[in-house]
């Protein structure tokens, strides 16, 4: 195997087990022993405890540290862009007070029994992992400080750890952690109780804007290994053609001329799995050859009919009127307080509006790919997952293998957002690799693959209607949600949103209106649903915060104070009282909804933009806010619009409290992010079908926010939370949902012209 790994100077390197013991014997030294699995006597867990496979603290696991001083750190959080790398390194090296210089950062490959749960989605690596991070660097540093103390004979109290070096102020000696490293590994590890944290005061990485992207430099210099760059001696490439409709198989194919296209080494049939897939490839024929080239140009000459299947009937607007039929009538209630129907009756004013979102595809800049290898039984993979534990076992079904002989090696994901957390991309590749008898095959996704074949962001119709008093106040509150589920590629006949997406902006709204339901109607799914950045908040959100609006334009009033309004005064929320038994899967004693923080983000932003200020014309003022992955954001927006409907956005606040920061460069990174992907979703992005299939093709007509129409000017407001006691939040994740509707309610500011469905593209023209 010939893989590219950087330079450790680069600090990163994707280095097996085994070579890593065997660089005990070469003077790295492995803290040895470790701390337990939490468990909880209670039935129901929250947090990482509720996650698979838990947690570890274990500094064997996490920290090994080499006679030169070099302290590694080992991530088992996969890459993506929102700097996981170096924020959890940051956790550790700051308690085990490390010099930041002598630190390098390892890639764990996918063993969840070792590293503890391993999936990076949800906004959770952080907000699970910071205080079990904490704790493996304070537990490593407590066994420097002991090797100290026993090489001295002194008492442990009397020496201290700080800055690569333990000291012994009494005498004036001190020892580097080179030289301290094969005497700490022989101890036992501390128990948990006894580890002492570090007060927030004493931090010098956590918190700080200091630390730089540790794999910064081989990203920008062409180093850095991502899935499509994975490389082996004898390496074959492969693509598929797929089914252009889910639940579609080959009926008939002729690969003669594929066969004869210079490069091309064979053609296999993929079988259709079956519905509901999960995570399964969904079948087709595979090209085989010596280079990407070839593969590519075989599967154009190939020739296959295709027995399409039920879903050949699903064309989007056609489905979009049975959505907006569903959400007109009334369904499973999710949640009810009051007396809905009587208030409405006896408002003074009733408000009815319809959203519309369509399907969207995560797109990451970097397609699905991965590399597998099958020797000896033992099958290895290299792959752009966010997955892997879950790509190692479907791995290893699908080839018939014991999960313990199969390892997934994880590379840098070139984009993510929920995408590459399903691995039908690499059972693709190890079917192809087994088909060669165990040659390495890297099975690569084109940009059209992408777009066709994926699992995309439900499809939804949000109904909202108002019943408001003669004051212009909300009395009454009713919303249905109609929108396929990610449940149906687990379960047949799935057709409502599951617990977790109705925790997302639908049951747990968190307004003080003394009568609220919430309904949710069937709606069959007829392509891959999957997990998209924020999932359903982007549809909850666009029709919540848009209704809003609309309500403060019907009583006469200004959007801002009416949203802080309909918040009403600060409080704790119980989630699981108003119907969210999700929570995010967070402890709603330790989560619960605080309606003080959200409105103060919401302050915050409309501040920064200077709400109420003039504008010209053509030119207005839109805000959001929203609760998800128990973070509070909100989004103000400046929109532009010319005489021929041009929209630009010359502006955009976006203001976060997410609890305690660990790494604010990152944060804010991922809110200006957030805001420019947001804005893509507001303005053009779209996937729709015909006769059961995707209408684009790439980014010529799934358009992506572009230089030209990014926001000129992105001000990111972090709300401070000095306690690191608390909680943390998701960071990843809660910026996008409020940005669409910021637009939307900008632009009506700017031209009249409500936005009920996205994206807007050409709803603007003259």
């Amino acid at each position: 195997m010939t893989e590219h790994v950087p330079n450790p100077s680069g600090t990163l390197a994707n280095v097996s087990r085994r070579n890593l013991l065997q660089g005990i014997g070469a003077g790295v030294f492995v803290l040895a022993a470790g701390l337990p699995v939490a468990t909880s006597a209670q039935d129901k867990k929250f947090g990482a405890d509720g996650m698979p496979n838990g947690w570890r603290d274990d500094p064997a696991v996490f920290i090994s540290l080499a006679e030169d001083g070099t302290v590694t750190i080992t991530c088992h959080r996969s890459e993506m862009g929102q700097g996981v790398r170096t924020s959890l390194a940051m956790a550790v090296a700051d308690e085990l007070e490390a010099d930041w210089a002598r630190v390098r950062v390892m890639q764990a490959w996918g063993d969840e029994e070792r590293f503890g749960n391993q999936d990076t989605d949800g906004s959770r690596s952080l907000r699970h992992w910071f205080m079990p991070m904490r704790r493996a660097g304070a537990a490593a540093r407590t066994m420097l400080e002991q090797a100290a103390a026993t090489q001295w004979g002194v008492a442990l109290a009397e020496v201290r750890a700080s800055n690569h070096a333990v000291a012994h102020a009494a005498s004036g000696r001190s020892l580097g952690y080179g030289a301290l490293a094969k005497a700490a590994s022989a101890l036992p590890v501390p128990d948990r109780g006894s580890v002492r944290l570090k007060p927030a005061t004493a931090f010098r990485y956590i918190g700080k804007d200091t630390i730089g992207l540790v794999d910064n430099q081989d990203i920008t210099t062409g180093k850095a290994v991502y899935g499509i760059d994975a490389r082996a001696d004898g390496m074959l490439f492969a693509v598929v053609a797929r089914p252009p409709v889910y639940g579609g198989k080959v009926a008939s194919h002729d690969a003669s001329e594929t066969l004869k296209v210079p490069g091309v080494v064979k053609v296999i049939t993929i079988d259709p799995p079956a519905i509901p897939s999960e995570f399964e490839p969904l079948g087709g024929i595979a090209v085989i050859a010596r280079n990407s080239w070839a593969a590519i140009k075989g599967r154009e000459v190939l020739k296959v009919t295709w027995e399409d299947g039920p879903n050949a009937v699903y064309s989007s607007d056609s489905y979009r009127a049975r959505l907006s039929e569903a959400a007109g009538k009334p369904a499973t209630v999710v949640r009810n307080e009051g007396d809905v129907e009587r208030a409405m009756a006896s408002s003074a004013k009733r408000v009815t509006a319809e959203y519309y979102i369509p399907h969207l595809a995560q797109s990451p800049l970097e397609p699905p790919a991965a590399l597998v290898r099958i020797v000896n039984g033992e099958a290895e993979a290299w792959a752009c997952s966010q997955a892997p534990q879950v790509t190692r076992a479907r791995l290893a079904k699908r080839l018939g293998l014991p999960v313990e002989k199969v390892k997934v090696n994880i590379t840098l994901l070139g984009g993510g957002f929920g995408r590459k957390s399903k691995p039908d991309f690499v059972i693709e590749a190890g079917i192809c690799s087994q088909a060669m008898d165990g040659a390495p095959v890297k099975l690569m996704w084109t940009r059209e693959d992408d777009l066709h074949h994926g699992y995309y962001h439900t499809v939804s119709v949000e109904r909202l209607e108002a019943g408001l008093d003669g004051s212009g106040k909300v009395t009454a509150w009713l919303h249905r949600s109609a929108a396929p589920t990610i449940g149906s590629i687990f379960a047949p006949d799935a057709k409502h949103e599951l617990p977790f997406e109705l925790g997302m902006g639908l049951v747990n709204l968190p307004f003080d209106i003394p009568n609220i339901r919430a309904e949710n109607p069937e709606a069959p799914a007829h392509v891959r649903i999957g997990w998209f950045r924020a999932v359903s908040n982007i549809p909850h959100a666009f029709a919540v915060q848009s209704f809003v609006a609309e309500l403060a334009h019907a009583a006469g009033r200004d959007p801002k104070d009416y949203l802080l309004e309909l918040i009403g005064p600060a409080r704790l929320v119980d989630p699981t009282r108003i119907g969210d038994l999700w929570n995010h899967g967070e402890d709603p004693e330790r989560y619960p909804i605080d309606t003080g923080r959200l409105r103060r983000v919401i302050e915050t932003a409309a501040q920064g933009i200077g709400w109420g200020r003039s504008l010209p014309k053509g030119s207005g003022l839109g805000i959001a806010g929203h609760y998800s992955f128990v973070s509070y954001i909100a989004v103000a927006v400046e929109v532009a619009v010319g005489e021929r409907g041009g929209l630009s956005i010359p502006r955009v606040d976006i203001a976060i409290d997410c609890g305690p920061m660990v790494n604010p460069d990152r944060v804010r990174s991922q809110m200006e992010g957030a805001v420019i992907m947001g804005a893509g979703i507001a303005s053009s992005a779209e996937i729709s079908f015909k006769n059961g299939r995707a209408e684009q093709d790439n980014f010529d007509t799934y358009e992506l926010t572009r230089m030209d129409s990014a926001p000129r000017d992105i001000r990111v407001h972090l709300l401070p939370a000095g306690d690191y006691e608390r909680p943390l939040g998701g960071v990843g994740e809660p910026g996008l949902p409020p940005v669409a509707p910021a637009i939307a309610n900008a632009v009506f500011a700017a031209t009249g012209k409500r936005i009920r469905q996205l994206p807007i593209r050409d709803q603007l023209g003259a």
